[in-house]
């Protein structure tokens, strides 16, 4: 399994109507409120062993599924 498609799978168990893989503006466009985001980073947290901090939370980093893997990967090389 590629690390889009595990993504894609944690998101999915999030909230499986939000189409994460083609949406482009989730919190820009409402797609997602506060309490999805804490459950989205709930799941990339568990998925992929990181811990987002809350310095990260910005909206560029959660408005599309390609942001957050992103994001992880920032993490994973941090580490």
């Amino acid at each position: 399994m590629t690390d889009w498609e595990k993504l894609l799978e944690a998101l999915a168990e999030v909230d499986e109507d939000i189409d994460f893989a083609n949406e482009c503006a989730l919190i820009d466009d409402g797609v997602i409120d506060s309490l999805t985001l804490t459950q989205i980073i709930a799941a990339i947290n568990d998925a992929f062993g990181v811990r987002i901090v809350t310095g990260d939370l910005e909206p560029e980093n959660f408005n599309s599924a390609q942001a957050m893997l992103k994001l992880v990967y920032r993490y994973q090389e941090r580490k």
